[in-house]
C-alpha cells in the first residue's frame, strides 16, 4: 500500500516541477531565438548591443589629457577593460554574480529562487551581471511595469544575455556593464563615478572606493555616499565582507579596510563643474560652428550632438596653468573688491546712473520671467521693490539674504569683473583662459566674446610704427602738449594729468615706461593714424580700429583674446601666430574629425620686435609696471604695459616673456561704475597683481619648464640703437663736433 506523501516530499516535488517549468520556458525562449522567430517583440541587434543608444558625454581634455569638464545630458564616458581596477571587478563579481565566470548568461540556481522577485521589477541581487547588462539595453521608457509585459521582457533579457555570452568575452561583458550603469549624482558609468565621488580614474580605485561604488548598485539613493554616508559605509563594508566570502580578500585585509572612512572627494557632476567653464562654453559654440561650416556629420548624415555623442576634444589648455590663473584671480579679486567698495563709502554711485540700473533690471531673468507671466510694468516695478529671499554671489561664497530685487541689481552693478588669458607666443597655443569671476552667476565671457576700451596698452602699436620708421628708443622729445589736425574734424589735443607728466625732454623709452600721453601723440603726428591702425589690424585686432589720432591712446575697444595675440608679435620676433585652443576633435571611436594648425604671418621686422621687447621691459624695470618686481617679487625678464581708461573704468595689464604672453582686464559690467581715484583704478593696481599671482605659481612649478631667460636678440647686425647711455654719448659727441665745425 502506498504511503501518503509527507509535507517535505510535496515541497520537493513542487520544487522540481517549478525548476522544470522555468527551465522549459528558458529553453523554449532560446529555441525561438535560435530558429530566428521572434515572438517576444523586437530584440536589440548586435549593433545595438555593441553600441547601445545611451547618452555619452563629450570630454574636454587639457593638452596632457587631463579632464577639464564635459558636455552631457548624462555624464557618461566609456572605458576599456584594462582601464578598470581589479578591485572593481572583484567587488562586482563577489557582490552581484559570484558564478559570473562560469555561467553562460543565466544562473539557473539563482533564477529559480528569485524568479518572481525579478518579475515585479526588483532586480537587485537577482539577475546575473550579463542579465543586468541586457536590461540596461532597454531605455527607462521601455522597461515594462505591467506584470505580463514584464514577464515577456524577462524572457527577452534571457535571450539577450545568451546572445551576449555567445558573442562576447567575459571581459567585454563586464566592461559594457560598468560603462552603462547609473551611480547617482549624474555619474553614469565607472569612469564618471570615479571622477565624481573620488576625483580619480577607474584604474586607480582602491578597495574601499571600489566597494563603495559597487555598493551603490543596491540603491543609488539609499546608499548614496553624499546623501546617506552612514548607510553607504555600512553597505561598503558588506561588499568587502562578500569579497572575503568569495576569496577575493583575506579576513585580515577586511579588518583593515573596513576601519577606513569613506574618503569621499565629491565633485558634483554638472555641465559647469570642472575648471575653465568660460573657456568650455566658448569652445562648445565654436565646435558647433566648425562642424556646420565644414559639414562634419555622422556616418548616417546627421549632425553630431556634443551632449550625447561622446566626442573627445583635446585642447591646448595647460591644466596647471589654468588652475593657477583661476587661483590668482580669486586671491586678488577679493582684496580688490574690498578696496572698490571702500572707495565709494559715503558716496552715491547711482546718482546720474539710474538708466544703467533700469537696463540691468530689464536684462535680469526675474524681469523676463515676470513679463512672461503677463505682469504689467507697475506690477513688475512693485515686485522689484518688495523685499524677498535672494541668493547673491560674494567672494566669501553665495549667501542667502532678504533684499529688494532692485537692490540686488545695484549690488551686481558695483561688482568688479575680471578676465585673463595666457598664450605661448611661438605656437599660439592658449594655456589659460579665465573669462569671468563666477560662471554660475555671470555667464558672459570677457576673454573673447567681450571687448573693452584698451587705454594705454595700445601705445606700443604707435611706438612700433615709429621704430619701424627709423626712430630710436633713445630719441628725445619735449614732453609738452601736441595738437594734430584732423581733416573734417576738430583738431585733436590729448590731455595728461599734471601729476603723471614728466617735465622736460625725455626719451621714447622713458615716455613708454611712464605712459606719457604727449610723447605718444608726438609720434602719432609723425607716423599718422593710418599706419598705426593698419599695424594693429595686422597684429590680430579684429574689432574696429578707426583711422583717427586718438587710437594712439587706446580709445578703441578690443578683446583680451585679440590683445594677447597682438602682444605675441613682440615676443615672437615679429611673427603673429593665431591664438589657438583646439588641437583636435575625435569621435567616440578615436577617429579624428577635426584638427587645427594655427595661421602664421610676419607682420613686423624682427629687430623692431626685439627693440619693442626691450622697451616693454623698461616699463617693468622702472616704469608704471615696476611693482611687479618691488612688490610682488617677479624679477625675471618680463615686458609689459599697464592701461587705464577714462574715469578708471577699465584696468589692463599686458605682459610678455619669451614663452608666455598674458593679458588681464578688470572693470565693472557698466563703464559708468568705476574707481573714484586713479591710484586705485589704474591697471597697475587692478590687473597687474593677478598676473603676478599667476606667474609666481608658474615659476614655482618646474615641470612647466617656463624658463627665466631673456628675449633672444636678432643675429643680424644692429641697425636700431637701443642702448640709450651709449646713444646719448654718441649724440653729445656729434653736437660738440658740429659746434667745432661751426654748424
Amino acid at each position: 500500500m502506498n504511503q501518503p506523501l509527507s509535507a517535505s516530499d510535496i515541497k520537493r516535488y513542487n520544487l522540481t516541477i517549478w525548476k522544470l517549468l522555468i527551465a522549459g520556458i528558458i529553453l523554449f525562449s532560446l529555441f525561438i531565438v535560435a530558429i530566428g522567430f521572434d515572438v517576444f517583440g523586437t530584440l536589440p541587434s548586435f549593433r545595438d548591443i555593441e553600441h547601445p543608444k545611451s547618452n555619452q558625454a563629450t570630454e574636454i581634455l587639457s593638452e596632457d589629457g587631463r579632464p577639464l569638464g564635459n558636455y552631457f545630458v548624462q555624464n557618461r564616458s566609456n572605458v576599456t577593460y584594462p582601464d578598470i581596477s581589479k578591485n572593481v571587478i572583484n567587488a562586482l563579481i563577489s557582490t552581484e554574480d559570484t558564478r559570473f565566470l562560469t555561467h553562460s548568461g543565466i544562473d539557473f540556481k539563482r533564477t529559480f529562487t528569485i524568479f518572481f522577485y525579478n518579475i515585479v521589477g526588483k532586480r537587485q541581487g537577482g539577475s546575473t551581471i550579463t542579465q543586468q547588462l541586457a536590461l540596461n539595453l532597454f531605455s527607462e521608457e521601455a522597461r515594462q511595469k505591467n506584470f505580463f509585459k514584464r514577464l515577456m521582457q524577462k524572457f527577452q533579457e534571457w535571450v539577450i544575455a545568451v546572445k551576449l555570452e555567445r558573442n562576447y568575452t567575459k571581459e567585454e561583458i563586464i566592461t559594457m556593464y560598468l560603462n552603462t550603469v547609473d551611480f547617482g549624482n549624474q555619474a553614469y558609468g565607472i569612469k564618471s563615478a570615479a571622477r565624481v565621488y573620488f576625483n580619480t580614474t577607474p584604474d586607480k580605485l582602491s578597495l574601499t572606493q571600489a566597494a563603495t561604488l559597487v555598493g551603490l548598485q543596491k540603491g543609488i539613493t539609499r546608499y548614496s555616499p553624499t546623501r546617506n554616508p552612514e548607510r553607504s559605509l555600512e553597505r561598503r563594508n558588506t561588499v568587502l565582507a562578500m569579497m572575503v566570502k568569495a576569496d577575493k580578500l583575506t579576513p585580515s585585509e577586511f579588518e583593515e579596510e573596513k576601519a577606513k572612512p569613506l574618503g569621499l572627494k565629491f565633485n558634483g557632476a554638472t555641465v559647469n563643474a570642472g575648471i575653465a567653464p568660460y573657456f568650455r562654453a566658448v569652445l562648445k559654440s565654436d565646435i558647433k560652428r566648425i562642424f556646420q561650416d565644414r559639414s562634419i556629420l555622422k556616418a548616417d548624415g546627421t549632425p553630431y550632438d556634443l551632449d550625447r555623442d561622446g566626442l573627445k576634444v583635446i585642447t591646448t589648455i595647460n591644466y596647471d596653468m589654468q588652475v593657477y590663473a583661476e587661483e590668482a584671480q580669486r586671491e586678488y579679486m577679493k582684496v580688490l573688491q574690498a578696496q572698490f567698495t571702500k572707495s565709494w563709502r559715503g558716496k552715491n554711485p547711482f546718482k546720474g546712473n539710474l538708466a544703467q540700473v533700469l537696463q540691468g533690471m530689464k536684462r535680469s531673468d526675474r524681469y523676463k520671467a515676470l513679463q512672461l507671466d503677463g505682469k504689467s510694468d507697475e506690477e513688475i516695478k512693485k515686485d522689484f521693490n518688495t523685499p524677498t529671499k535672494l541668493t547673491i554671489f560674494t567672494w566669501k561664497g553665495d549667501i542667502d539674504t532678504v533684499m529688494k530685487p532692485i537692490d540686488s541689481v545695484k549690488y551686481y552693478k558695483m561688482l568688479l569683473r575680471n578676465a585673463m588669458m595666457a598664450m605661448d607666443p611661438q605656437t599660439g597655443f592658449i594655456k589659460a583662459w579665465v573669462g569671468g569671476i563666477d560662471f554660475e552667476n555671470f555667464k558672459y565671457d570677457q576673454v573673447k566674446m567681450g571687448s573693452r576700451q584698451v587705454g594705454s596698452t595700445a601705445k606700443p602699436f604707435t611706438y612700433a610704427v615709429a621704430i619701424e620708421n627709423g626712430y630710436s628708443p633713445c630719441y628725445t622729445v619735449p614732453n609738452e602738449p601736441v595738437t594734430i589736425e584732423v581733416p573734417g574734424s576738430q583738431p585733436w589735443t590729448p590731455r595728461s594729468s599734471p601729476s603723471s607728466t614728466l617735465p622736460g625732454t625725455i626719451t621714447l623709452q622713458t615716455a613708454l615706461a611712464f605712459s606719457q600721453n604727449y610723447v605718444t601723440a608726438f609720434l602719432m603726428k609723425q607716423v599718422g593714424p593710418t599706419a598705426v591702425a593698419t599695424l594693429a589690424k595686422k597684429m590680430g585686432i579684429t574689432t574696429d580700429v578707426p583711422d583717427y589720432p586718438s587710437i594712439s591712446l587706446g580709445v578703441f575697444d578690443a578683446s583680451v583674446y585679440d590683445m594677447v595675440g597682438a602682444y605675441g608679435v613682440f615676443a615672437n620676433k615679429g611673427v603673429w601666430t593665431e591664438p589657438t585652443y583646439i588641437t583636435r576633435i575625435e569621435d567616440k571611436n578615436g577617429v579624428v574629425l577635426y584638427s587645427k594648425t594655427p595661421q602664421v604671418k610676419v607682420v613686423m621686422n624682427e629687430e623692431v620686435a626685439y627693440v619693442m621687447t626691450r622697451m616693454l621691459e623698461g616699463v617693468i624695470n622702472n616704469g608704471t609696471g615696476s611693482r611687479l618686481g618691488w612688490k610682488y617679487g617677479i624679477r625675471t625678464p618680463v615686458g609689459g604695459k599697464t592701461g587705464t581708461t577714462q574715469n578708471n573704468s577699465d584696468g589692463w595689464f599686458m605682459a610678455i616673456t619669451p614663452q608666455l604672453v598674458a593679458g588681464v582686464w578688470t572693470g565693472c559690467e557698466d563703464r559708468a561704475f568705476h574707481f573714484t581715484s586713479t591710484r586705485e583704478g589704474e591697471g597697475a593696481n587692478t590687473a597687474l597683481p593677478i598676473f603676478a599671482g599667476f606667474m609666481k605659481r608658474v615659476y614655482a612649478n618646474p615641470s612647466l619648464k617656463i624658463s627665466r631667460s631673456d628675449f633672444e636678440a636678432p643675429k643680424t647686425p644692429r641697425t636700431i640703437e637701443y642702448d640709450c647711455n651709449q646713444y646719448q654719448q654718441q649724440e653729445q659727441g656729434k653736437t660738440e663736433l658740429d659746434e667745432k665745425l661751426g654748424f
